[in-house]
């Protein structure tokens, strides 16, 4: 059995205590280690924003990664678009275009035809041809042929 006192006088080695002061030790307190306290970031106040606000980290909805954008190019011509306008729709196009290409061209030649213009030049073109025509039968063609002679010191003569 034990046999010490329940409690040891306080005047033996120990100070008095203060007056109103307790008498029985403290218990200390529980140690909170680095490792176990949880993460915590600083964020912005929602009603100062000058000022920033310690929160518990668990409770900070992180965003979720954004999936891989596909970069590869893209067609210059749509598929769809590419069939359509092979399947027919593209010969019929051409062939409306080019219809209306030689209906322009007609339509200008028709113009000319019309205007004069094309007997007014086959009549110059024929009074050329045509041997005397306007001028009397004789024809005189002249000739002119002139020699120079260069010598020395840049003396030149003419001979006709």
């Amino acid at each position: 059995m034990n046999q010490l006192p329940d409690r040891l006088p306080t005047h033996v080695g120990q100070p008095q205590p203060l007056a109103g002061w307790p008498i029985e030790p403290t218990m200390p307190a529980a140690v909170e280690l680095y490792g176990e306290r949880p993460a915590v970031a600083w964020v912005q106040d929602p009603y100062n924003p000058g000022r920033s606000v310690a929160i518990d980290a668990r409770l900070i909805h992180r965003p979720e990664a954004l999936p891989a954008r596909d970069l590869t190019p893209q067609p210059l011509i749509d598929p769809i678009a590419a069939r359509i306008l092979s399947g027919g729709v593209g010969g019929g196009a051409l062939a409306a275009g080019v219809g209306w290409g030689v209906g322009q061209a007609a339509a200008g030649i028709a113009a000319f035809a019309s205007s004069g213009a094309v007997m007014v030049i086959a009549l110059l073109l024929l009074a050329a041809k045509l041997p005397g025509a306007g001028r009397g039968s004789s024809t005189t063609q002249i000739h002119n042929e002139i020699h120079n002679h260069t010598r020395w010191l840049g003396k030149t003569t003419n001979n006709l």
